[in-house]
């Protein structure tokens, strides 16, 4: 199922949400995002109809098994471009972020796995010490020290 780009922003959106608050309402949604209620309200209704979102009016929303995923892919495609704008074309962190929002949706998922493989060799982050479970949110920011450590190494090698 593709989504339109407004689609997965609020599925990001509402992710973010429901993982720092655990209780997410049209209202959060619309203030996170700058927008109004009726379209959020909108988005909410076609998200819960495919199956993505749980949602009654006036009530609570949450994601399904399967929105959660989605919402999870969707970060992940949007960090990993940021990573490969700041730490590889060395963006400015602002700029690449609005970039990488923009980018993302944009590639294929096969586009965004080979840029993630890419970034893991440049990084070297296949030999990593530890448990990594990119599905982890503490894992993803751990990953993104790494990354930086290990390309400001490799940067000061290259001037030895």
């Amino acid at each position: 199922m593709k989504l339109t780009n407004s689609q997965e922003e609020y599925l990001k959106t509402i992710y973010i949400l429901e993982s720092n608050t655990n209780k997410v309402r049209v209202t959060d949604i619309a203030n996170k995002m700058n927008i109004t209620k009726p379209s959020v309200n909108k988005a909410v209704k076609t998200l819960s109809e495919i199956e993505l979102l749980n949602y009654e009016t006036y009530g609570e929303i949450t994601l399904t098994i399967k929105g959660k995923e989605l919402a999870k892919e969707i970060i992940k495609r949007e960090d990993i471009i940021e990573m490969f704008l700041v730490e590889v074309l060395e963006i400015e962190k602002r700029q690449a972020k609005k970039e990488a929002i923009a980018m993302k949706h944009a590639i294929s998922s096969d586009t965004s796995e080979k840029l993630e493989k890419y970034i893991r060799e440049i990084f070297n982050l296949n030999n990593l010490e530890c448990n990594y479970d990119e599905k982890s949110e503490k894992c993803r920011k751990c990953i993104k020290i790494t990354a930086k450590n290990r390309m400001k190494n490799k940067k000061e090698e290259e001037i030895c």
